[in-house]
Formats: C-alpha cells, sequence, structure tokens
C-alpha cells in the first residue's frame, strides 16, 4: 500500500467514513505534495520542520518514540489556512472538522513512513530538513 492509499483510509476513518477514501486521493495529495501525484514525505516533513516551533514535535514523529500531537492552528500555519479551506471546500466537508482530523493524521503518516527514524536520518537530522525546506521556499 503507498502513502497516498495509506493517508486517504487514516483520514476517512477520521472523518468517521462519511467521505470514501478514494475521493479524498488527488486532493489530499495536492493539499499535502501540491501535486496530485502523491504524497512526498520528504516535502512534507520539511514544511513542518521549517516551523521553528514546531521542530521537536516533527522529530518525535521521525523516531521510534510516542508521537507528539499536532494543534489545529500549527497544521494551518505549516500548510496554509487558505489551502486547507479550499480542501474541505472541494471535498464539501467542514473545515473545522478537516483541520482536526488532519493534525491527528499527519503524525501518524509521517511515523508509519519513517519507521526506525530512517527518514530523519536520511536527511540528516532536523536541521537537514530545515535545510531541505529552504529549497522549497
Amino acid at each position: 500500500m503507498d502513502l497516498t492509499q495509506i493517508a486517504t483510509q487514516l483520514l476517512s476513518q477520521k472523518l468517521g467514513g462519511s467521505t470514501q477514501a478514494e475521493s479524498l486521493a488527488g486532493p489530499l495529495s495536492e493539499l499535502l505534495s501540491g501535486s496530485s501525484g502523491g504524497i512526498d514525505v520528504g516535502s512534507l516533513v520539511a514544511k513542518f520542520a521549517n516551523q521553528e516551533n514546531i521542530q521537536d514535535i516533527v522529530g518525535s514523529w521521525l523516531g521510534d518514540g510516542e508521537n507528539a500531537s499536532l494543534s489545529s492552528q500549527q497544521l494551518s500555519e505549516s500548510l496554509g489556512q487558505d489551502k486547507i479551506s479550499a480542501f474541505a471546500s472541494q471535498l464539501g466537508l467542514d473545515e473545522g472538522q478537516t483541520t482536526s482530523a488532519l493534525a491527528d493524521v499527519l503524525p501518524q503518516l509521517i511515523d508509519k513512513s519513517s519507521s526506525g527514524g530512517s527518514l530523519l536520518s536520511q536527511a540528516g537530522g532536523l536541521g537537514g530538513l530545515a535545510d531541505v525546506a529552504k529549497k522549497f521556499f
């Protein structure tokens, strides 16, 4: 199962099954990676790692320990409230519920894709991820 499938299933479950996973795939890929070609965890993590106030939170998702939680506000600051609003609107979802669900799902998604902290190691730690983020912005 690829990362986009995992993300859509997690989000569909979090939204109470009110939205079919299949209808989430394209819009979710676009929200998280900026394209409909799938979710790029490296660029997604870089978006979060570039936010100074949540670098430790992101680090917890990449390691083997417990995942720190992400608030809806931190999610909005990292991804952009306008993009989250457009995503919710495109799918006919409540914006608050969508933001909350995404804030719950993203730590799980990144954690699942970085088992053993391999993603963090490959990027050179959080500092390396922040350097990667600078290339995107």
